[in-house]
């Protein structure tokens, strides 16, 4: 899987994943909810321990199709992957 350099992320991005790590507030109702995995694109875990946020765009009126998803602890994180194009692709976030 490809990586990128946490200040390589586009900066909605960027502050997507400071506002995780402050544990909000988060702007979209389904931030959060669990990430299923269904493509089967990132490592397989048990259920629940990926999550799925929202980056937030200011151009767009709709969520837009990048996410940021985290893996373990949702209050400590240790992984995070970037998709752009609504999980048809995953980059793993290096810091």
């Amino acid at each position: 899987m490809a990586t990128v350099a946490l200040g390589d992320l586009p900066f909605d991005a960027q502050q997507t994943i400071a506002r995780i790590r402050k544990g909000g507030p988060y702007p979209y109702r389904k931030d959060g909810a669990v990430f299923g995995n269904y493509e089967r694109l990132l490592p397989v875990r048990p259920r629940g321990h990926y999550h799925e946020f929202t980056v937030a765009s200011p151009v767009k009126r709709n969520r837009g199709a990048q996410r940021i998803i985290v893996g373990g602890m949702l209050e400590s994180p240790h992984e995070f992957y970037y998709t752009a194009d609504h999980y048809a692709t995953f980059i793993r976030i290096i810091e």
